[in-house]
């Protein structure tokens, strides 16, 4: 039983006995207690006023004493304006650290025997990854790493936009303007090769419509006649009836896309279990509109296009087929939900996917339930707010995004100025030095895109990302850096992590940081239940600014008491392990020298 239901059960056993007020454990709420105070958990007495008939801090002071006399591990308590704070025996801190925080195990909660599905990524064909889609990774991954704690099986799963009126954009494009160029020729990756010419394919189309203007055309003829626009929708229906010519061309492009992808997958370090491709399961979503049909869940308008009636449940009349008998977005969610179902048998499916399709799957969520489809209530919709830079938002068809590769290389290149200026890399080979600027500048992109709440919208600065003594992903992984030399010195002078004698008397630095390990399987569960990495980002770097006070005002090896040295590279290891089981969760390396 962990300390915080120990504690639980003790103040509900005390509401009991010495006041004749039962409550359930699940009542009784603990907070962490605050920083200028004594303690490590809080107990509010202010909802038992009025039942009790006592002023709060009377009610605290007899559960504090309760506590005392029947919580083994309580050493202390104090009440502070009917908040009571408990203070923890250092022999119940110290067993924690000998025998949970130090075991290989600790963060690895027991198997929920459950499937989650985490869809991220689901890039576009006609364009490279930009710094949106990192967001979306970073986002991804690290959820799914973060369930997989958690004891759920979890599958990693890509949509790939492979088809659609925007693929054939940068088709016709190249078609017309390309005159045979390769990623080879050029010495452009694939994806990047493909994304100019969606680019290109814009600027044509600007010129055409101002031409048309200057001919006399009306803006919304424009719009819809524009030549270059038909011949692109003339392309998607040829692709769609199988032309040989078109068919090659949308492989030959979408294979120079997926070598670019592949290699930037690589350097991000993620990977995923399963890819889901639109070409193949863009039809699958009208046998279930058939179905629909049948079942009354859909119903058919008089042009023939069906819809879905959601005003009961305060939505609107939602399109789900048109009237030419094409599928529309959510037509293909469909078959592709139950295709994963299919293959998984998903107890939880969760999309990853920007906050500007919430609607989307709120009704797909209402569909599915409607269809009485079993993993229904699993869908989960990871909606996260956008990524702004200083000079404004991004535009694909302008040519005006942030491109992943890039920005990647900026931030190594920005790590490797930053090392070399503080001087943190005496003594390294070239190549372990190019490694330490890959893994800095990958952790200061991936934890300032992380740390902020997903659902919050962001601006992305790639200076401040940067800095070894702020808020940032380098902070962290310096602090891990100089542990681990800690703890090559303690080998160099024989010294063991060895706990010795569990009533060793903390130091208030200790004893502030044992607290919060102490906390850490809670937030990982909090950071599972509410999909956000960002719970884990901040309690890592929080533990980290705890080990770093401890470090200022603790000297290890000056101390003439070998037990006490012994027990503080125990103490070091037990932060070390945990901050790096931190940052894998959210999908960052940490150095062993800096």
């Amino acid at each position: 039983m962990e300390i915080q239901e120990i504690l639980s059960s003790t103040i509900t056993k005390a509401l009991q006995s010495v006041f004749s007020l039962s409550v359930s454990e699940n009542e009784v709420k603990l907070l962490p207690t605050r920083k200028e105070f004594e303690g490590s958990h809080t107990f509010t007495t202010f909802p038992y006023v009025k039942q009790i008939g006592k002023s709060p801090d009377e009610i605290g002071k007899a559960i504090g004493e309760y506590l005392l006399a029947n919580c083994g591990d309580v050493k202390s308590y104090n009440v502070v304006k009917g908040f009571l704070n408990i203070v923890l025996k250092d022999a119940y801190l110290n067993t924690f650290l000998k025998e949970k925080a130090l075991d290989d195990h600790f963060g690895q909660l027991s198997s929920k025997n459950e499937t989650v599905m985490v869809e991220f990524s689901s890039p576009n064909t006609n364009k490279p990854l930009h710094l949106g889609h990192l967001r979306n990774n970073f986002l991804g991954d690290s959820v799914a790493e973060i369930l997989k704690a958690n004891g759920y099986d979890v599958v990693k799963a890509n949509l790939v936009n492979d088809r659609g009126i925007h693929i054939c954009k940068s088709m016709l494009a190249y078609e017309k303007f390309g005159n045979g160029e390769t990623p080879e020729s050029s010495g452009l990756k694939g994806d990047k090769l493909v994304g100019k010419y969606y680019v290109e394919f814009d600027k044509h189309l600007k010129a055409q419509a101002q031409k048309l203007k200057e001919e006399g055309w009306k803006d919304e003829d424009i719009e819809k006649k524009n030549p270059l626009l038909v011949e692109a929708q003339e392309m998607l229906l040829k692709w769609e009836q199988g032309d040989e010519k078109v068919v090659n061309l949308w492989k030959k492009m979408n294979g120079w896309v997926y070598e670019g992808f592949n290699e930037t997958y690589q350097k991000l370090g993620i990977a995923f279990d399963k890819f889901y491709y639109e070409s193949d399961t863009y039809l699958l979503g009208k046998e279930v509109v058939d179905e629909g049909l049948a079942k009354g869940v859909f119903y058919k308008r008089a042009d023939g296009s069906v819809w879905i009636d959601l005003t009961a449940e305060g939505l609107d009349e939602k399109l789900v087929l048109r009237s030419d008998g094409t599928s529309v977005y959510i037509t293909q969610d469909l078959g592709t939900a139950d295709l994963k179902y299919k293959d998984f048998k998903l107890d939880k499916s969760v999309y990853v996917v920007g906050n500007e399709q919430d609607y989307h799957f709120v009704v797909l969520k209402h569909i599915m339930k409607k269809l009485n489809r079993p993993y229904a209530e699993g869908i989960y919709h990871l909606s996260y707010g956008m990524v702004d830079l200083p000079s404004g938002k991004m535009k694909s068809r302008e040519g005006t995004v942030v491109d992943a590769d890039d920005l990647v290389q900026e931030m190594i290149d920005t790590a490797r100025e930053m090392t070399e200026e503080l001087g943190k890399i005496d003594g390294f080979t070239k190549e372990q030095a190019e490694e330490l600027y890959n893994t800095v500048g990958l952790g200061a992109l991936k934890y300032f895109l992380i740390k902020v709440d997903p659902k919050k919208r962001m601006l992305f600065n790639p200076q401040e990302s940067i800095d070894f003594h702020g808020h940032t992903g380098p902070f962290i992984q310096y602090t891990h850096a100089r542990i681990c030399a800690i703890l090559r010195k303690a080998k160099e002078v024989g010294l063991q992590a060895k706990i010795n004698d569990v009533n060793h008397q903390l130091h208030a630095s200790e004893r502030e940081t044992l607290v919060h390990l102490l906390s850490f399987e809670k937030h990982l569960r909090q950071a599972a239940d509410e999909y956000s990495p960002a719970v884990i980002a901040q309690y890592v770097y929080d533990l980290a600014k705890l080990y770093n006070s401890f470090y200022a005002e603790v000297s290890i090896f000056q101390d003439t008491n070998v037990e006490a040295q012994q027990y503080r590279i125990a103490f070091s290891l037990a932060v070390a392990k945990t901050i790096k089981l931190c940052m894998k969760l959210i999908g960052i390396n940490v150095p062993e020298r800096m």
